[in-house]
C-alpha cells in the first residue's frame, strides 16, 4: 500500500492549521479553544516554543511513512499539539524545576497524561487523540506510565508521536539540560531503544528518513507565513523520498488498522516509577 497521496493529507492539516476558521466544521469552537490552551502551557516556557509544531510535523511525517489513514494522520497531528495539555495543572515550581524531581514531584508531573486526557474527554473529535495524550509516556519494555503497558498494548499513534517528541526534547534546551545534538539525539534514541523502551521498527524508520525529511523541519515547516504550503511542500518531498528510500516497506505492513487501538480504562494517579 503506497503513503497517502499529498494533497489527501494536505486536505485534512489545512482545517488543523487554520484553526478556528468560519464554517470550518473540522474542528469545533471548543477543540480550538483546547488548543490554544496546549499553546499556553508552551508559551509558559521559553525552553519549548514551537515544541508542539515541531512535534506535528514530525509525527506526521513518520505516520506517513508508516502508511497510515487519514484520520490517524490527523490525529497525530492534534496530537502534537494537545499531548501535554494536562501540564496546565502542574505548578510552575515542578513543571519549571531546573534540578532532579524528587519521588513525590514525579507523581505529580506523570499526572499530566491523566489530566489532559480528562480536559479533553468532552470534545467527541478528540476521542481519537486521548490515547495519545494519556500513553506517551508508555515505554515498549512495560516500564513507562500511567499505566505500565508493554509492547503493542501501547496505542500505535502514542509510540509514534512518542519518538517524535523525544528527538525534539532532546535537540532543544530545557532547564534543566543543554541541547543535545542531533547526531547525540540520534544515538541516546537507538541506546533507549536498545535498552528496551522503544518500538524498534518505529524508530528504525525514522532514522531512515530522518536525513532527508525530519533533519529539515526548520526549512519545511516553521515558517512565519505559508505554514500550509511548507506543509504541502514536505509532504510532497516525504512521498518523493519514500517512493526513492532504499527500506524495505515489507518491513513496514500497513499499520492502518492497528491504529484503532483499544482505550485502557484510566487511573486516578499513576504508579510511582522512572519517568
Amino acid at each position: 500500500m503506497k503513503p497517502p497521496a499529498p494533497e489527501i493529507l494536505a486536505g485534512a492539516v489545512e482545517g488543523a492549521l487554520n484553526y478556528p476558521a468560519a464554517g470550518d466544521s473540522a474542528i469545533s469552537e471548543t477543540e480550538a479553544i483546547l488548543i490554544a490552551v496546549a499553546q499556553s502551557v508552551e508559551q509558559r516556557d521559553l525552553h519549548t516554543a514551537r515544541h508542539c509544531e515541531r512535534l506535528a510535523f514530525i509525527s506526521v511525517a513518520l505516520g506517513m511513512a508508516l502508511r497510515l489513514d487519514r484520520a490517524s494522520l490527523m490525529a497525530l497531528y492534534r496530537g502534537g499539539f494537545l499531548h501535554d495539555v494536562g501540564k496546565i495543572g502542574i505548578p510552575d515550581a515542578i513543571l519549571f524545576k531546573p534540578a532532579r524531581l524528587t519521588a513525590e514531584e514525579w507523581i505529580v508531573m506523570r499526572s499530566h497524561t491523566v489530566r489532559g486526557v480528562e480536559i479533553c474527554r468532552p470534545v467527541k473529535a478528540l476521542h481519537i487523540v486521548l490515547p495519545i495524550i494519556r500513553s506517551h509516556h508508555e515505554r515498549w519494555d512495560g516500564s513507562g506510565y500511567p499505566d505500565g503497558l508493554r509492547r503493542t498494548q501501547i496505542p500505535l499513534l502514542a509510540r509514534v508521536l512518542q519518538i517524535a517528541d523525544i528527538y525534539d526534547a532532546l535537540t532543544s534546551p530545557r532547564p534543566y539540560k543543554r541541547a543535545y545534538t542531533v547526531k547525540q539525539a540520534l544515538r541516546i534514541i537507538e541506546k533507549e531503544t536498545e535498552r528496551g523502551w522503544r518500538d524498534p521498527r518505529i524508530v528504525s524508520l525514522f532514522l531512515q528518513i530522518h536525513p532527508e525529511v525530519i533533519s529539515r523541519i526548520d526549512d519545511l515547516s516553521l515558517v512565519p507565513r505559508g505554514r500550509f504550503e511548507a506543509m504541502r511542500a514536505a509532504l510532497n518531498q516525504l512521498e518523493k523520498t519514500l517512493a526513492e528510500s532504499a527500506f524495505n516497506q515489507r518491513d513496514f505492513p500497513d499499520f492502518s488498522a492497528s491504529a484503532r487501538t483499544s482505550f485502557p480504562l484510566p487511573r486516578s494517579v499513576p504508579p510511582a516509577g522512572s519517568p
